[in-house]
């Protein structure tokens, strides 16, 4: 049963990229395959979190707290996982803007050089304090 739900859910997730694939190569564009990827996403996320703490209900005694120390790790590793999902693409995204602006400033002014590259720095930053805050979660609690 559990080969299924997991089938499922990759095929749930990887259909839409064929589908955007196939829409790219006909020149139209993939706004809604791309929306129904991230929504197929974030609904096998929701599925696997029920399948999950599904079994802990019923659980008495020391097995009940071996099943809620198991959820919590479970639950740890997600939140480490989305923190540096996330602040990878907020730091990719700053990035990408003011590595922008840099160049257009630097082809400008090439004294500005040295003040860009600060702020790109900066812009990367964000992503290591992502990775740095899943590492705490990972191995201090």
């Amino acid at each position: 049963m559990k080969y299924l739900v997991l089938l499922l859910a990759t095929m749930a997730v990887f259909s839409p990229l064929f589908l955007i694939g196939i829409r790219k190569y006909q020149g139209v564009k993939a706004k809604r395959a791309l929306g129904a990827n991230v929504a197929s996403f974030f609904a096998c996320m929701v599925l696997a979190s029920v399948l999950g703490m599904g079994g802990a209900a019923s659980a008495a005694g020391e097995a009940g707290a071996a099943a809620m120390s198991g959820m919590a790790d479970g639950l740890r590793f997600i939140g480490a996982g989305l923190a540096v999902g996330l602040s990878g693409i907020g730091g990719g995204i700053a990035v990408s803007s003011s590595a922008a602006a840099a160049l257009g400033a630097i082809s400008e002014n090439e004294k500005a050089f040295g003040k860009s590259l600060i702020f790109v720095g900066l812009a990367e930053g964000v992503a290591l304090y992502g990775l740095i805050i899943a590492l705490l979660l990972l191995f201090m609690f």
